[in-house]
């Protein structure tokens, strides 16, 4: 497909220069894009690795929890686990992966974890999963880190790949054929002229003869 173009030489001039623009911009955005791919890849595996660490903690935790629940009843329960344990902050900024920001959430935990119900009528259990999950909940912040840099990449890699793919498949290729287009036309235009000047001479050396 050709975009209409005026068969001119300043036309033609002006396409080779957006095109060569255009060209240079496809092997930038290019190599934007397979660096893009390459961070999500990391971003993939961490996230794959931190999820399979905590859902292993979590299975375990989950089980230690429920044999303190064969020990107590609901109600015990929910009354030694009303207040909390322990208070913690999350700071919550940004970092630049290939200029997209994304967010950093760091987990600021405020002292020991201080178990506020009395040890004489809970079972051990109780005590190790509330401690256990607790410790855990760094983990669980840098997954939702993760997941959430993950996910702003992969929808920012499916934009550069649109645009990619318009430079490469659309605008390169009507360029490529305008510029063609004006070449040939140009090319007429010489072999028309050349033969009018041929015409001319001979003409007038006929009238000299």
């Amino acid at each position: 497909m050709r975009a209409k173009v005026n068969p001119t030489r300043m036309e033609l001039t002006k396409l080779k220069r957006q095109l060569s623009v255009a060209t240079r911009g496809h092997k930038l955005l290019k190599d934007k894009q397979d660096e893009m791919v390459r961070q999500f890849m990391l971003l993939i595996k961490q996230n794959r690795e931190l999820r399979i660490e905590i859902e292993r903690e979590l299975q375990e935790i989950n089980s230690e929890f429920y044999k303190a629940r064969l020990k107590m009843n609901y109600q015990g329960i929910m009354e030694a686990l009303m207040i909390p344990s322990n208070s913690a902050k999350i700071k919550v900024s940004s970092k630049s992966i290939m200029n997209i920001n994304v967010p950093t959430l760091k987990y600021q935990d405020e002292g020991n974890i201080d178990l506020t119900y009395g040890f004489a009528f809970t079972p051990s259990e109780l005590d190790s999963s509330v401690i256990r999950l607790s410790k855990l909940l760094n983990k669980l912040i840098l997954l939702a880190e993760v997941e959430k840099s993950s996910d702003m990449l992969a929808k920012e890699i499916e934009k550069t790949r649109r645009r990619v793919n318009a430079i490469e498949h659309v605008m390169i290729p009507e360029m490529q054929e305008s510029i063609r287009y004006i070449t040939m036309k140009l090319d007429d235009n010489e072999r028309s002229n050349i033969i009018r000047l041929m015409k001319s001479k001979e003409i007038i050396l006929n009238k000299n003869n």
